[in-house]
């Protein structure tokens, strides 16, 4: 196998003398998967150890057999960590490529791993390992980008800024509670990460083919030992499910489209025309042609992230919608979807928690920025309403005709003299203008989540408590 060469004889050893002569190009071609299901390596040696070891408890193999293919199992590992293992496309995938060293290595003993068991649980088992350990790794990434916003939110509880719907200016707000929805929103991302984690945390191994086997194997020995809180209790489904990798696709497709989103924030923050935060040059690039650009090319391709990750969710959902129970040869094609939007993910997960720490806030602007649009309008109305007694709607009108009069004006709320307040409603009094400051507006949001800087600092201990 490590000279390259084909050899028909070792290559159709697997099918047991069923076809008397290779597969053509175009087969070889299309049936191999030995490029991307290498990645498996690892997971493959911990199942295979795992299930020899469980052979030789239940007697079904000698201790002796047993002790040959775990110290031949271990070498392999050995050697494909260290780059010393030559892959042959003719042996197909992972499991066939480390069988048949295992046989090069031990003998005749390397025969009796693949006893009670079938390719169809060994890669079900592989995958299914993989996918966790990758969602733990998702879990401990978006750990660490929450904690980054939390830091940020702390340093900016009293940043006033304006607080946007339909990116119109609608109520000033401060940075720090902006934060936070970052927060939320990538804190329910960790919690369908956990929830993936449980409903995956079954053991396939032991379901063969497709209908279990007849040897005495012990599968919640081996599922203890990959760490599996238990068996599946079902072989059909066993090894045709693929709702794991699907579940993964979907909250990547998820987080990913909370990172796009804060990546739109931040490349329109970071244009002249907002000017609410600079990236350093870490995370920009300049422009070939105009020596004055600072693009925020990280953002940019966090958000073109997002679309190579839904494709992957799509392109798994398709292959899988039309298939009946329970093994079908079209599952190869779900592994590079799943490692592709894994690469993509902490790729985009990394970055922004590095923006998210680089970013320089600039303060001033968002401060001068919350006070357009007559952004405390409806503070003005809710003090129509709390000190001169009218409805909300007749205090939303009047409010209407204080803001066109300004307008008309050129002049913000708070620059309105008095006479002109009163003209509209005669209950304004002087005690109006201070509700009218960004600062004012912000500091009265008290409800249970709002924008205060009170109540922004208790969300933060909250987080902070169970991140």
């Amino acid at each position: 196998m490590a000279d390259g060469t084909k050899d028909t004889k070792s290559s159709n050893q697997m099918w047991g003398g069923r076809f008397a002569s290779g597969p053509d190009a175009i087969m070889e071609e299309i049936n191999a998967s030995i490029g991307f299901d290498k990645k498996l390596f690892a997971q493959d040696i911990r199942g295979s150890i795992a299930h020899a070891t469980m052979l030789a408890h239940q007697g079904i193999i000698s201790v002796d057999d047993k002790d040959k293919i775990v110290h031949g199992l271990s070498t392999i590992l050995s050697e494909i960590e260290t780059g010393n293992f030559e892959f042959s496309r003719q042996l197909e995938d992972i499991h066939m490529n480390i069988e048949a060293r295992l046989a090069a290595l031990i003998g005749q003993a390397a025969g009796r791993l693949h006893t009670a068991r079938s390719r169809n649980d060994q890669v079900a088992l592989d995958f299914r390992l993989w996918v966790k350990e990758e969602l733990q790794k998702t879990e401990a990434m978006l750990t660490t980008l929450i904690a980054a916003f939390l830091d940020r939110a702390e340093e900016h509880a009293e940043s006033v800024m304006p607080g946007f719907t339909h990116l119109q200016t609608a109520q000033p707000v401060t940075f720090g509670h902006h934060c936070m929805a970052y927060v939320e929103m990538f804190g329910r991302d960790r919690s369908r990460v956990r929830h993936a984690i449980e409903h995956l945390d079954e053991s396939p191994i032991g379901a063969a083919a497709l209908a279990g086997t007849g040897y005495p194997i012990d599968r919640h020995m081996t599922a203890k030992a990959l760490g599996f809180r238990e068996p599946t209790r079902n072989s059909i489904d066993t090894v045709s499910d693929r709702d794991f990798a699907i579940e993964f696709l979907s909250i990547a497709a998820i987080c990913g489209m909370h990172l796009s989103r804060l990546a739109e924030e931040i490349v329109i923050w970071s244009t002249p025309q907002f000017g609410f935060v600079r990236l350093s040059d870490a995370f920009s690039t300049g422009s070939s042609i105009m020596p004055q650009k600072k693009n925020p090319d990280a953002a940019e391709l966090v958000r073109a992230k997002t679309g190579r990750i839904n494709g992957s969710l799509i392109a798994l959902l398709t292959i899988m919608k039309g298939l009946p129970l329970a093994y079908s040869k079209d599952m190869q094609e779900d592994k590079e979807q799943v490692f592709d939007a894994a690469e993509s993910l902490e790729l985009a997960i990394a970055a922004m928690t590095g923006m998210v720490r680089d970013m320089t806030v600039n303060t001033q602007r968002m401060k001068a920025a919350a006070g357009s649009g007559y952004s405390t309008a409806t503070d003005l109305a809710d003090w129509l309403v709390r000190e001169a007694g009218l409805p909300f709607r007749d205090a939303h009108h009047v409010t209407g005709r204080a803001v066109a009069l300004a307008e008309s004006k050129g002049c913000d709320l708070a620059e309105l003299p008095l006479a002109d307040l009163q003209s509209i409603n005669p209950a304004i009094t002087d005690k109006v203008y201070e509700v009218l400051t960004v600062e004012a507006s912000v500091a009265s949001r008290k409800s249970f989540g709002g924008t205060a800087p009170s109540e922004v600092r208790k969300q933060i201990a909250f987080w902070r408590a169970r991140n």
